[in-house]
């Protein structure tokens, strides 16, 4: 099974195991500790491309790269295509080495605006705000990509006739959610629309939707033809799920789970970031879904989780998570002969 790189634009990306962007989640320490963890690409949350919304705090810290090892790869969602080209060349500015069209988020917040995957419906403002956002960047040599849903529902999967909208435009990728709008993330994703637009389209074309192990990887990957995959809610938690597909792919044999030592270290590393980004007071409440999502990762005792659940909701200060999260990996098994990661 392929594990090499893939080329896009200027840029070699190390592997073909992609982190998704998710609004709330994939914030600069968390894309570079997935980077650190075997991920080969990684995609900033979603920024609005309204120009008074520039200054606001949330959209500072969205586009906040420093440190981030490249290339960085900046989400943008709006509806107007002159204001998308603007928000493409200020990100740029900023540090963006590609940037990413949003037609995939199905938040009611998003589309009610006519934002996100609701600009599926309007085939025509979709081929504008491409061709907008790519005439922006290619004087900088700044590629274009695209991550969009099969369509807005069952009846209207037009993927396919967008895809090829898309690489006419002049994107350079492709990745596809295979579900609709209305499905939301219910239901079970499917792939044979990425397959189809595979076979249409001769950009590298990535497919993401239920990818959760390294079997589900390789079967998406057999099925569809795909030059990549793209992992969202499966990595939440379990930013080490990109290494794990890497070795079991490269290998044919599963990766030895990672040691409370290891764990410490990588789930450290990630909340003194994640403070640092934040700051204290913010910090130590936004720090909490991870947290929380490690815990079910993990697993362990019912009574020391149940002590870890509590403190993280408690904890004021960074100090009293970090004290937490040591005294639970404590409790945890050291498993047999674990693989080193990167240091």
């Amino acid at each position: 099974m392929m594990s090499a790189g893939l080329t896009l634009g200027p840029y070699t990306l190390p592997n073909r195991w992609f982190v998704a962007p998710m609004a709330g989640v994939t914030d600069r320490p968390f894309r570079r500790l997935c980077k650190r963890l075997g991920a080969g690409y990684a995609v900033s949350e979603m920024i609005t491309a309204r120009p008074e919304l520039r200054d606001s705090l949330k959209t500072a810290r969205r586009a906040n790269h420093a440190g981030e090892p490249g290339p960085i790869a900046v989400q943008i969602a709006g509806t107007d295509p002159e204001m998308m080209a603007d928000a493409a060349r200020y990100n740029i500015d900023r540090g963006a080495q590609i940037i990413d069209i949003n037609m995939g988020c199905p938040a009611k917040k998003v589309c009610n605006k006519w934002a996100g995957s609701a600009l599926m419906q309007d085939e025509a403002l979709a081929a504008a705000i491409i061709e907008a956002v790519v005439a922006a960047c290619e004087p900088h040599g700044v590629p274009v990509t695209l991550k969009m849903r099969t369509g807005w529902c069952a009846q209207a999967k037009n993927a396919p006739r967008l895809a090829r909208i898309a690489e006419q435009a002049g994107v350079r990728m492709l990745t596809i959610h295979g579900r609709t709008r209305e499905q939301g993330y219910g239901g079970q994703a499917e792939h044979a629309t990425t397959a189809l637009i595979k076979t249409l389209v001769r950009i590298p074309v990535v497919a993401n939707g239920d990818i959760d192990s390294p079997a589900a990887a390789a079967a998406v990957l057999r099925a569809t033809g795909a030059d990549a995959v793209m992992i969202g809610r499966a990595a939440q938690g379990r930013p080490w799920l990109f290494a794990e597909i890497d070795h079991q792919l490269r290998t044919g044999q599963p990766m030895p789970a990672p040691t409370p030592a290891q764990l410490r270290v990588w789930l450290t590393e990630h909340l003194l970031d994640h403070y640092d980004l934040y700051g204290e007071h913010t910090g130590v409440r936004s720090a909490r879904k991870h947290l929380l999502w490690y815990l079910c990762a993990l697993g362990g005792a019912p009574a020391a989780q149940q002590r870890l659940r509590e403190a993280v909701v408690q904890a004021t200060r960074p100090e009293q998570q970090l004290q937490a999260l040591h005294a639970f990996l404590d409790t945890l098994q050291d498993p047999p002969a674990a693989l080193p990661l990167a240091a």
